[in-house]
């Protein structure tokens, strides 16, 4: 710190031997107990920590909500297949309606099979306005310009590996950013404990000091010579007041347990988080399992089962059409949980925390 004491009214002036005082500037510096600077520097470091840790998740937010966005657009985008390879199937039912009815069939039959046809252009009227707006919310995340228009790869690799409960949550403990910012937290909070019982020791202040002196006229002292003064300063504080240190250890130490509680429960959250959606990701991949391997192969083969027997006259158009709408129904049902797992997985990568 630099400081200049001086006198504006010149009778009014501190008059030494020397002569008239003009000027007293001063320049010091406090000193803190040594160990004192180490603990700064070492909360410094932790809260430098936490904030990485804070940018980290902010990152992971970030990522978590790109791939949730592209799954919603991949799944509109994947329904959208759907609804057209449904299309050609209906106008398949529509020309053996035909046929069938050529031959004495119903008329009621063709009718039916284009309602399914017009119910099919309605959904795809839907999803077509739901895969816009999934592009634009895709678009927006990843601050794409207008003229440019995301698209979904329909070809998405779905990752079925079964995840290892026991082997996320040490991962998650390891990377999760919120447990990291916490524990940096609790570090720093230690070092802040440290700084707190540090300040029974004293702090040193050291300066130094020039004055101005004047001999020129109106001097008091008879062997005044004008000259000027250099003078040094050294102060100590005394830290004497025990009841406000203590109190500053005391709140220091509950700080840092009360940190430690908040990592503990965050950790808790985190493993039932884990829990929930690994349990999430295993009912998906069970659920695709039956879809693929026993629900959807069975339903295609009763669909050829029934159109083969309404062609030859031995079944009726209803049971077709409700076979038909089973099968569609089903493949709907593949394309949500593919989205369902991808999802999730996201979120699982989320919450563990590890790129």
């Amino acid at each position: 710190m630099v400081g200049n004491t001086f006198w504006p009214i010149h009778d009014q002036a501190l008059q030494t031997a020397g002569g008239r005082v003009g000027h007293q500037f001063a320049l010091t510096q406090k000193l803190p107990w040594p160990a004192k600077l180490d603990a700064r520097g070492v909360v410094a470091a932790h809260e430098v920590q936490v904030a990485m840790a804070g940018i980290a998740d902010k990152e992971s937010e970030i990522t978590e909500a790109v791939r949730l966005a592209y799954y919603e657009l991949w799944l509109a985008t994947e329904l959208i297949r759907i609804v057209d390879d449904n299309t050609k199937l209906v106008e398949d039912l529509i020309t053996i309606a035909e046929a069938r009815y050529k031959t004495g069939g119903s008329q009621q039959d063709i009718l039916r099979a284009e309602l399914e046809g017009d119910r099919l252009a309605e959904q795809s009227i839907s999803l077509c306005q739901q895969q816009e707006q999934s592009r634009a919310d895709l678009g927006t995340l990843v601050r794409m310009p207008l003229e440019y228009m995301p698209y979904a790869d329909i070809d998405l690799d779905v990752d079925e590996a079964v995840p290892q409960l026991d082997l996320l949550v040490a991962q998650a403990e390891q990377c999760n950013p919120t447990l990291r910012g916490l524990a940096a937290e609790i570090a720093r909070d230690r070092a802040k404990e440290s700084l707190a019982c540090l300040q029974q020791y004293p702090d040193f202040q050291v300066g130094l000091g020039y004055s101005i002196i004047s001999d020129d006229r109106d001097v008091i002292s008879p062997v005044a010579n004008g000259h000027d003064n250099i003078n040094f300063t050294v102060g100590v504080t005394l830290p004497i007041w025990r009841d406000k240190i203590n109190a500053g250890i005391s709140e220091a130490a509950h700080n840092r347990s009360n940190t430690s509680l908040l990592h503990d429960a965050e950790r808790d959250r985190l493993r039932g988080t884990l829990r929930r959606q690994v349990a999430a990701a295993y009912a998906a991949i069970e659920q695709l399992e039956l879809f693929r391997e026993r629900l959807i192969p069975r339903t295609e083969q009763t669909l050829e089962i029934a159109t083969a027997d309404y062609q030859g006259k031995k079944a009726d158009f209803t049971d077709l059409i409700a076979t038909y709408r089973e099968l569609l129904s089903l493949q709907v049902q593949v394309a949500r949980s593919e989205a369902l797992l991808l999802s999730t997985l996201a979120r699982i990568e989320r919450t563990v925390g590890c790129q």
